[in-house]
């Protein structure tokens, strides 16, 4: 099984409270932050840290878990500029965006519509390489690519070219969007192209599509998305480790519900925590009861109420104990 698991970026759903979540249970050996947006200035560190608090705590999670902060943008210099400035913070890596499928973001000319384009590829990952610490790995994640899959490998070559330590392959083009299957082959295809460390992500959602997209794609490491969203023993369950029941979730789902009090308006906090339990159903059954109790209200002191029996209180201090392992 995996030498190595990471955590999927998520925009819009995987942030810091859920990553810290999902690290408590465990299995899981180092996450990679949602993107922090670069266009033509100079970021305070704050909007670093406002999305990566992680890095406030030495780059890792109440768990112990490191977290490389993740950076989007076209523009190579400003990209340097501001890794250069991220440095200063001393995060565990610095992870560069070339696969976000989202129209906005394409628009702008950032994440997966920059893989048209494999020169300006190389030319930001280079760029961001030569302004940070040697000690800082750089690495990146891509999709196959834009509208298809012709310069994947060109993209590719680009990125070990200019010193990334390692890449991400979701094997899905941004056409493809989310949508089954992922092309795991192609992984292998750039895997005999380039000599760079390789980590396979897309369509994981169980030991067997583990076993199977390893096999496939020829990688030694996984990036778990929306897998483990659903499923938080995934990990574990990869590594042949005990996982947990609904009823060990449980107080994590209270935690998390806590933790988002403390950075999401209360307009949008039962959304977050009802795209969470929907996601929960497809592994645990429980989670539908949950679900089904909260779906028609957005009030944060029904749902407060309703699933844990109190208002919404955030407790920055309160920190449970990790999931024992067997």
């Amino acid at each position: 099984m995996p030498r190595l698991i990471l955590l999927a970026p998520m925009e819009g759903l995987l942030d810091h409270s859920l990553r810290d979540v999902l690290t408590r249970v465990g299995g899981v050996d180092r996450c990679v932050s949602e993107f922090i947006r670069i266009t033509d200035q100079l970021l305070p560190l704050r909007v670093h840290t406002r999305i990566v608090p992680e890095l406030l705590a030495g780059g890792r999670t109440a768990a112990g878990t490191p977290v490389r902060p993740q950076l989007l943008g076209s523009d190579p210099g400003c990209m340097a500029e501001n890794a250069a400035r991220l440095a200063t913070l001393a995060p565990p890596g610095i992870d560069l965006n070339f696969g976000c499928p989202a129209p906005t973001v394409n628009r702008h000319r950032g994440g997966a519509v920059l893989l048209d384009e494999p020169e300006l590829v190389h030319a930001i990952v280079a760029a961001v390489r030569r302004a940070v610490p040697v000690a800082i790995p750089v690495s990146a994640k891509m999709r196959l690519g834009h509208r298809d899959s012709g310069r994947m490998i060109d993209c590719a070559r680009a990125i070990a070219d200019a010193g990334a330590a390692e890449l991400v392959v979701h094997a899905r083009t941004k056409v493809d969007g989310f949508r089954p299957p992922a092309h795991w082959d192609r992984i292998a295809e750039i895997r005999a192209a380039v000599r760079l460390p390789l980590v396979a992500n897309g369509e994981v959602w169980n030991v067997e599509d583990a076993r199977r997209c390893l096999e496939v794609s020829g990688c030694d490491a996984l990036m778990l998305g929306r897998g483990i969203v659903a499923d938080p023993g995934l990990a574990l369950a990869l590594r042949g480790e005990r996982v947990p029941e609904w009823s060990e979730l449980l107080p994590l789902v209270a935690q998390f519900w806590h933790r988002i009090a403390g950075h999401v308006a209360p307009r949008h906090r039962a959304g977050r925590l009802k795209q969470w339990l929907n996601m929960l159903r497809r592994r645990h059954p429980q989670a539908q009861a949950a679900f089904d109790a909260v779906r028609a209200t957005n009030d944060p002191l029904a749902v407060a109420a309703r699933l844990f029996g109190a208002a919404p209180v955030h407790h920055p201090a309160h920190q449970p104990a990790p999931l024992a392992r067997a």
